[in-house]
């Protein structure tokens, strides 16, 4: 139960990353140490590095967003497929029957809920680790450009999924 506990914590950490992005430093920082329990210390913070946080936390927050929205699609999709299927159960997975149909949109929409949340638990410790680099100063520098290349690819996976709606 603790794990489920700390998963949800790294969740909602990563989800509450993009509100955060625009407010102030003080809750920036105040928000780690109590829902992770995780300090920030302030090791001369520039208004540069409060920019790029800001821009980089916002892309990654959006990116977050936008896998929960396709999280809480499919597992609505999967469970209430009679209810959203086309009456095309011949091409569907586990077609030609509704029943068959039913039961692999649910398997598969039940089934991937603990990898949406565990992605979405990394894009949270991404977060974590984007905001000790920017203003602790400390820790590796590969964070900022996964931070960069996960906004970009969010953009791309977007209107890829815009387009094909």
């Amino acid at each position: 139960m603790k794990s489920v506990r700390s998963l949800a914590r790294w969740v909602g950490y990563a989800l509450a990353a993009l509100p955060l992005a625009a407010a102030r430093v003080a809750a920036r920082m105040r928000v780690p140490r109590r829902w992770l329990r995780e300090p920030i210390r302030r090791r001369g913070i520039t208004p540069m590095r409060i920019v790029a946080h800001s821009i980089l936390s916002a892309g990654v927050g959006l990116l977050t967003w936008f896998l929960a929205f396709l999280a809480g699609i499919a597992f609505v999709r999967g469970v209430a497929y009679p209810l959203v299927g086309a009456n095309d159960y011949e091409n569907s997975w586990g077609g030609p029957t509704l029943a068959g149909a039913w039961a692999v949109h649910a398997a598969l929409g039940v089934g991937l809920l603990p990898v949406w949340l565990a992605a979405l638990a990394g894009l949270g410790a991404l977060q974590l680790r984007l905001i000790r680099r920017l203003f602790e100063r400390t820790g590796p520098a590969w964070p900022i450009p996964v931070a960069i290349v996960l906004t970009i690819g969010g953009v791309f996976l977007f209107l890829a999924w815009l387009a094909q709606v």
